[in-house]
């Protein structure tokens, strides 16, 4: 495998990235809403790096099958705790396509949440019909097919500490 990111690099980065959003969300009341499977361990790392008083969900959807992105969103589970008057901040791992980022904001776009935001460790910045941009981002990286961190091929590689492309791609 090729290593694209190191763990070393992955929590300074992290670390840099939870000072932001402290900076910017500090007097108000956060909730970090986790994407999973793949948002996992990212989420957990933000989530303890944050300097603030805040609240934590993880929301299982998926937009992928066997790799390759369906092109259409399931949800899987639902929230525990409320979302009105509290600011959301989704986190994910990654943003191929924004398709996942955008149904989530819009199912999570209801009267009574202050403001959505989202962060992502990778966004890879591809042209394309869900155009977002994430609020925040780890690393920019090329189009390509990444593992480890979360991420996953067929549920093989979510353990690896580091960013890489897999041999087979």
């Amino acid at each position: 495998m090729e290593i694209l990111i190191s763990e070393g690099q992955i929590a300074r980065r992290i670390q840099e990235l939870a000072a932001e959003i402290t900076d910017y969300y500090r007097g108000k009341p956060l909730t970090v809403i986790i994407l999973m499977n793949g948002g996992l361990i990212f989420g957990a790392d933000l989530v303890r790096a944050v300097r603030l008083p805040l609240l934590w969900d993880a929301f299982s959807v998926s937009s992928y099958d066997n790799d390759r992105s369906s092109g259409r969103l399931r949800i899987r589970s639902r929230l525990k705790n409320p979302v009105e008057g509290r600011h959301l901040l989704v986190a994910d791992v990654i943003s191929d396509s924004g398709l996942t980022l955008k149904k989530v904001i819009e199912y999570l776009d209801r009267p009574g949440v202050l403001s959505i935001r989202s962060c992502v460790l990778l966004d890879k910045c591809l042209p394309g019909k869900y155009d977002l941009r994430p609020d925040w981002v780890g690393f920019e990286i090329p189009d390509r097919y990444v593992v480890g961190y979360g991420m996953d091929s067929c549920e093989d590689y979510r353990n690896l500490p580091y960013i890489a492309v897999p041999d087979t791609r």
